[in-house]
């Protein structure tokens, strides 16, 4: 009965070792494991899942927004 407790279930994991790519791929050769595709898109808009991971400090913070902002003109003020 155990067994089948966990038959079906989808379980999301997370590598931390190179090994581990290399076992999963054998258990799923020996029809033990399927391993499924990873999604892309997490349905998370990209500002909420990297807003704030940066740390920076308010004067890095600047450049860095002056650089986005010299950036963007840039590619408005292109001759193409």
């Amino acid at each position: 009965m155990l067994n089948n407790l966990f038959m079906y279930d989808t379980m999301l994991i997370q590598l931390t070792n190179l090994k581990a790519a290399g076992l999963l791929h054998e258990l799923e050769e020996l029809n033990i494991i399927k391993v499924l595709k990873k999604s892309n898109n997490s349905g998370i808009k990209l500002s909420e899942r990297f807003g704030g991971k940066l740390k920076l400090s308010d004067e890095e913070y600047n450049q860095f927004q002056k650089y986005i902002q010299d950036s963007r003109n840039e590619w408005e003020n292109r001759n193409i």
